[in-house]
């Protein structure tokens, strides 16, 4: 299937590694010219490298910035004013006791779950109404329809997520612009890795990731964590030409872990 992203420009916020990283990959795969985008100016400079060097030279930009504080998306419009494909992909979670969470806890993960991506948003966005094409997907997660006690401040963070997604998506009426989130579940990051390898010295990769399935994800229906490439390969059909029918939507790649029919 031809996704028809051949010249579109990309930005994918924090996407040096992680899912982030794969959604970058996957789109310069298909054709897309894509930003990448981190705090660190030499790990950006490593990635694009490395990327330009695989793709071809000048299809991986860099971005150093950090979308999770106000001028962040500044410097990205000063450096690229328009982009056809706005991934919000910046994210962080953490476990915590409800009553132990402070109130800089809960800022510190709406600034950087919900906040940069609002930023983002308001700054690409007209500008593709304006066009009358464009795309804008964000990077929610399964406990947006599945709260968690342990992650009350991430999980209302990405169900926010999901609420802005959608009224944003209503502004698009009568355009070729599209909204729409993608939420995925457990997924194989460095970070998530290294953790159950952490919990379970003993065991093998394998074994400790099955325990933490049955552990944590029992409804799940695969019953293992997520590549970051199949989720990658959910954002990159949204982003895609192919997609223009799917508006407004949540949809779900977390692997059958959310036992409802819609």
């Amino acid at each position: 299937m031809d996704l028809k992203l051949n010249g579109k420009l990309a930005l994918v916020s924090a996407s040096t590694s992680g899912i982030g990283h794969a959604i970058a990959t996957q789109l310069l795969q298909e054709g897309a010219n894509v930003i990448i985008n981190g705090r660190n100016s030499e790990v950006v400079g490593t990635v694009v490298a490395t990327l330009n060097q695989r793709f071809g030279a000048g299809r991986a930009l860099p971005l150093v910035a950090d979308m999770s504080v106000a001028g962040g998306e500044l410097a990205a419009k000063t450096a690229y004013p328009e982009v056809d494909i706005l991934v919000n992909n910046l994210g962080t979670y953490s476990l915590s006791d409800f009553f132990a969470t402070s109130d800089a806890d809960w800022q510190q993960m709406f600034d950087t779950n919900v906040w940069s991506g609002v930023r983002l948003a308001r700054t690409y966005m007209k500008a593709m109404l304006e066009r009358g094409h464009g795309r804008v997907i964000f990077l929610s997660s399964e406990v947006a329809l599945t709260p968690m006690a342990s992650m009350a401040h991430y999980s209302a963070s990405k169900a926010t997520q999901l609420s802005i997604s959608r009224s944003l998506a209503e502004l698009t009426k009568g355009t070729a612009v599209t909204v729409n989130s993608v939420l995925p579940g457990p997924t194989e990051t460095e970070s998530l890795k290294a953790f159950i390898e952490s919990v379970n010295p003993d065991l093998s990769y394998a074994q400790a990731e099955q325990k933490f399935m049955a552990e944590n994800r029992p409804s799940s229906l695969i019953h293992r964590l997520a590549k970051p490439a199949e989720v990658a390969n959910v954002v990159t059909f949204l982003a895609s030409e192919q997609a223009a029918l799917i508006n407004g939507a949540a949809i779900r790649a977390e692997g059958g872990t959310v036992q409802t029919i819609a």
